[in-house]
């Protein structure tokens, strides 16, 4: 019988403190992300960069600005100095495809990590949340939270063509959807307005501002992750609205957790960045010893929840980084 996932996982990190991975003068880990714009980001490539330099590796990482060219030319560059393990939080799940399979090639193990790659590229799999599933989750919530009121939902989307944005919002929406039908047998809610905030805080503040001009009824606010919604609510708290519900598909920022204690905040989808980078890298420094096996799972998701104010005391921590 094979091992689910998730034992596979738990095996693959208890054993990598103890199993003599590498040290600095053979194993070399770089850390491509294609931003680190957002707290989540930044929480993510210290969470890889302490996880490899336990391990003993030395680490290089870079920061793609949000820029496919210059995330392209990272791995490149990783590749020629040398590193035997490349993490990579990829830009665009096609555009990235021809780096990965050109480092594979010269001999490096590469692990995705958080942004999906299209399934054609060669790489050792992808870690990531499960973005649909903690959208349903936050959905059935959303669904049950404004049970008989009508929605009028402005939506903040991280960037266009990006697909973790995009499961993100039918997760919710699918959630919504089939809360909707159980709890009063029919669909009735509306996407006012969509606007692009690039994961950003500032950029969901300004996303709001101009969404909140032409649509001013607005009585959700609905984003794909904490750090938008986050400068959502400046913008809605200098119009003075008290009545607009707040919410994002995922992430679990600890700023989004305090204001969920406080009831300040609806809900968040959990998706740790330090649990999804080291989990990477252990998956990555496997790769490197040939320790994986032959039929080790291509895709590998963390466990997906709803984070509620029932809840948030299980997962908030004040000295988190994010």
């Amino acid at each position: 019988m094979k091992k689910s996932i998730a034992g596979c996982l738990l095996a693959l990190m208890a054993s990598v403190a103890s199993a003599g991975i590498a040290n600095a003068a053979d194993c070399k880990v770089g850390i491509a992300m294609y931003t680190l714009g957002a707290p989540y980001f930044a929480a993510q490539v210290a969470a890889a960069e302490d996880q490899a330099k336990k391990a003993g590796c030395e680490v290089t990482s870079a920061d793609g600005q949000n820029d496919m060219t210059k995330q392209i030319a990272d791995v490149e560059d990783m590749v020629a100095r040398g590193v035997n393990l490349l993490i990579l939080n990829p830009r665009d799940p096609e555009g990235l495809v021809a780096a990965a399979d050109a480092a594979t090639a010269a001999g490096v193990k590469v692990v995705v990590m958080d942004s999906s790659i299209n399934t054609k590229a060669n790489v050792v799999t992808q870690v990531r949340s499960s973005n649909d599933q903690n959208g349903v989750l936050v959905g059935q919530w959303l669904a049950n939270a404004m049970k008989g009121k009508p929605m009028k939902i402005i939506l903040l989307s991280g960037d266009k063509g990006n697909e973790v944005g995009r499961d993100r919002r039918l997760g919710v929406f699918k959630g919504l959807v089939e809360g909707q039908l159980v709890n009063d047998g029919k669909v009735s809610f509306e996407v006012v307005g969509q606007g692009w905030g690039g994961w950003a805080h500032e950029g969901g503040l300004a996303a709001m501002e101009d969404l909140l001009t032409a649509h001013p009824d607005a009585n959700v606010v609905l984003g794909e992750n904490d750090s938008m919604v986050l400068g959502a609510m400046k913008a809605l708290e200098a119009q003075g609205k008290t009545d607009v519900l707040a919410l994002a598909a995922a992430d679990g920022q600890k700023e989004a957790l305090a204001l969920i204690k406080e009831g300040k905040y609806g809900a968040t989808g959990l998706n740790d960045p330090d649990l999804v980078a080291r989990t990477a890298v252990d998956i990555g420094l496997k790769a490197v010893n040939g320790e994986l096996p032959a039929d080790f799972p291509k895709l590998n998701l963390t466990t997906p929840a709803v984070i509620t104010k029932e809840n948030v005391d299980k997962y908030y921590r004040a000295g988190a980084v994010f």
